[in-house]
C-alpha cells in the first residue's frame, strides 16, 4: 500500500485528564473518528497534497489511518508548547520526500515550524546527496537547497498553545495524514 495523497492538520485540546486533552486535540484537528497508526517520515513518491477538507472526504469513521504525528502536552500554567510537521518535496516526483515530527516547549509557532521544515529538508537533502552544513543557519541552507533545484518545496504545519492558567492538561498535535 503506497498512499497517493496526504493532508496536513493540527489541533489543540484542554481538559483535566491528559488522555481527554489528547482526544480533544484530535477532535479539533478533525481526525478523532479514525484509528490512527503512527508511522515514520517518508512522503511517498508522487503523493499529492490535499486540503484537510478534501482529504477527510476520502476517509470513513473507524477506518485505520496512517499518519506522521507530532504531539506535545503540559499541565503547567502559562507554558508555551508546540507541535509541528515539516514537509520537504523533491523536484523529481519519482523520488520520495520527507515529513518530520517536531515538538518543543517555549518556542513560537514560527520558530517550531521553521525547525520542523529544516529537519525535513535536511533529511531530503542528505538523501539527494546535497551538501549539509550544520553551522549554517536554516535560511542559508534553505537558499542553497533552492539553488540546487533538487528540492522543489518545503512547508510546515504547526500548532502552539499556552498552558491553561488553572493547570488543565493542554495538548497540541500536528499531523500528516495519508489517504489511500
Amino acid at each position: 500500500m503506497v498512499p497517493k495523497h496526504v493532508f496536513l492538520t493540527k489541533g489543540v485540546g484542554k481538559h483535566r485528564e491528559k488522555l481527554t486533552s489528547f482526544e480533544a486535540a484530535l477532535r479539533n484537528a478533525s481526525i478523532a473518528r479514525f484509528n490512527i497508526v503512527r508511522c515514520s517520515s517518508i512522503l511517498p513518491p508522487g503523493a499529492k497534497m490535499l486540503s484537510r477538507q478534501r482529504g477527510l472526504k476520502h476517509l470513513a469513521a473507524g477506518e485505520i489511518v496512517y499518519a506522521v504525528m507530532s504531539e506535545c502536552c503540559s499541565d503547567e500554567p502559562h507554558r508555551l508548547i508546540a507541535a509541528a510537521i515539516g514537509v520537504a518535496i523533491p523536484r523529481d516526483r519519482d523520488q520520495y520526500g520527507y515529513l518530520s515530527e517536531y515538538y518543543s516547549y517555549g518556542e513560537t509557532e514560527n520558530k517550531a515550524g521553521d525547525k520542523a521544515e529544516d529537519l525535513a529538508a535536511q533529511m531530503l537533502a542528505t538523501t539527494l546527496g546535497l551538501p549539509f552544513d550544520p553551522d549554517k543557519s536554516y535560511d542559508e541552507r534553505k537558499e542553497l537547497w533552492k539553488i540546487s533545484t533538487k528540492i522543489v518545496k518545503t512547508s510546515n504545519i504547526t500548532q502552539t498553545a499556552i498552558g491553561n492558567k488553572s493547570g488543565l492538561w493542554t495538548t497540541v498535535i500536528a499531523a500528516a495524514v495519508f489517504v489511500p
